[in-house]
């Protein structure tokens, strides 16, 4: 290329940036923006929880009362699988990816993701995985409806939807993989000039780790997913008694993968948290390099704590003796992050903002819902707790107001600066305050119902759970309606308002580079790299 042809590609590059985005549908279709990609995430996983969420109450509509009320057992199992699968795979990792495509960049001072092309293709297989995996619910014999972990014998039951959905969990794994990729090459190679790795602000660091652990262990839930497709279809027996195979291998493979899975999810809220809490204590975090550490360590220890799923499978004792002290472990540097986050706002000026607000809440319940995990870690214990509420009391716990809080905490810090309006701060306490206490009105019972010995993922049960379980259904409608002011709030705020500064909180500017930039964001960040001192 001769030097005027460079120039003349160079200043056609510069008058497509003046124009900014491309108009009309295509802009969203093709756009390698990680801004408009990180909105589209985010508005996608918005609407996968509402459709997770609609099914949840299909469960709690037919749990408020005992006996067969409303729906088919088979459906009733359908709605649990699918719920969940949607809820992990499709509203919790999906808001993360997206909030990570949003303030990655501008956390680090970066122009753009590392590879814009892939990141487009990553998000649109999701809108296709779960196409498929809701359609799958119209297929004769109706969806999967062996629990979302898809246990063989049972998930070689399913009828026509069986491959639909393992195809789903195939593509949704394909896009985790390509996300993490471009997370990982972004952070190691478009850093601004000057900052160290540790110097990266936390939510960095954190999905950092996280996006090791999801090309660690998404391609072993595909081998295992492909492997229950052999058994259906093609007369293989890897699960198989019969034909010399083990349905327990698959639940090791399942939950080789599955339990980093869980801190997949969590690990990017943690970050959240470490972002949050500092700005409305008007501090810097407390033990930044051991919150690094602490997280590099859960994301270790999550490879050797598995089994703890399994411990009524029928294991040697010295695996439920290795599986129950390694559980113990992670408490350790779970432990230690709680612990900063409460030593960063000791004798701080703290003011309570609805990010804060949810941050706060986040710390305290999922702390709760840490500690019944560490009371089903003890294997003689666990053979009570297994397979009853309890358990299902202790994932929501660390999912709903640990995850989804720390999701919304992030939505209510950022949201100014992606639409340089401020939002009804009123509204944003009521959705906080309504969130908060039908919340535990919807989990907390189950804890009880699971000690008494209700079982989980069952559509009837005996009247002596009947008063919990309406309890529980009661605050589950509660809890859904009340995300409706949710949407209204950001839907409000993405329209107008009063104007954000740059700066939108006090004091933010001491805590990430994002706060330098005006609000909203422009649509090319950092074409000149800061210098980070």
């Amino acid at each position: 290329m001769s030097a005027s042809q460079t120039h003349g590609h160079a200043a056609a590059h510069d008058h497509h940036d003046e124009h900014g985005p491309a108009k009309g549908i295509m802009r969203w279709l093709t756009t390698t923006n990680h801004k408009d990609i990180g909105t589209m995430y985010l508005v996608f996983s918005l609407i996968m929880f509402f459709i997770g969420g609609t099914m949840a109450l299909v469960i709690r509509a037919e749990l408020f009362m005992p006996g067969m009320q409303l729906v088919d057992p088979q459906f009733f199992n359908t709605m649990t699988t699918v719920h969940a699968l949607i809820m992990v795979f499709g509203a919790v990792m999906p808001a993360t990816v997206g909030l990570a495509n949003w303030m990655i960049p501008l956390q680090i001072g970066a122009p753009d993701m590392a590879l814009p092309r892939m990141n487009n293709f990553s998000f649109w297989l999701l809108v296709a995985a779960f196409s498929l995996l809701i359609l799958s619910l119209f297929m004769p014999g109706g969806g999967p409806a062996a629990g979302w972990t898809l246990y063989p014998p049972l998930v070689l039951q399913t009828g026509d939807a069986f491959p639909l959905a393992i195809f789903a969990i195939h593509l949704a794994g394909a896009s985790s993989i390509m996300g993490a990729i471009n997370i990982i090459v972004t952070i190691m190679n478009l850093r601004a000039p000057g900052m160290g790795l540790l110097k990266m602000p936390l939510f960095v660091w954190t999905w950092l780790i996280t996006a090791y652990l999801l090309i660690a262990v998404m391609p072993v839930f595909a081998g295992a997913v492909t492997m229950l497709l052999t058994d259906h279809f093609f007369g293989t027996s890897f699960f198989s008694a019969a034909g010399g195979g083990d349905p327990v291998m698959y639940q090791h493979i399942f939950w080789f993968f599955g339990h980093p899975e869980v801190y997949i999810m969590i690990l990017p809220a943690f970050g959240i948290v470490s972002q949050i809490i500092p700005v409305f204590a008007r501090k810097p975090l407390f033990g930044y390099a051991s919150m690094v550490y602490a997280t590099a360590s859960i994301a270790f220890l999550s490879f050797i704590v598995w089994a703890h799923h399994m411990f009524t499978v029928g294991m040697p004792l010295a695996g439920q003796m290795f599986f129950m002290l390694s559980t113990m472990l992670i408490a350790v540097p779970t432990g230690v992050k709680v612990f900063n986050w409460t030593a960063t706002m000791w004798r701080g000026s703290l003011t309570f903002e609805p990010p804060m607000l949810f941050a706060l809440a986040f710390l305290f319940l999922f702390t709760i819902g840490g500690f019944s995990g560490l009371m089903m870690g003890i294997a003689p214990a666990d053979f009570q707790y297994h397979d009853t509420y309890f358990i299902v009391a202790h994932f929501h716990y660390v999912l709903v107001p640990g995850a989804v809080f720390a999701i919304m905490a992030a939505v209510y810090y950022w949201l100014p600066k992606w639409t340089g309006h401020l939002y009804d701060v009123k509204l944003a306490n009521w959705h906080f305050w309504l969130s908060a206490i039908f919340v535990n009105l919807l989990f907390f019972p189950q804890h009880f119902l699971g000690l008494a010995g209700m079982p989980r993922r069952i559509p009837d049960y005996s009247t002596q759970f009947a008063d919990w379980n309406m309890v529980s259904s009661i605050g589950a409608f509660g809890f859904g309606l009340s995300q409706l002011l949710f949407v209204y709030i950001i839907v409000k705020c993405a329209r107008g308002g009063a104007k954000a500064t740059a700066e939108v909180w006090d004091g933010a500017l001491n805590h990430g580079l994002e706060w330098t930039l005006p609000s909203p964001a422009p649509y090319h960040t950092f074409e000149e790299a800061p210098v980070v001192k």
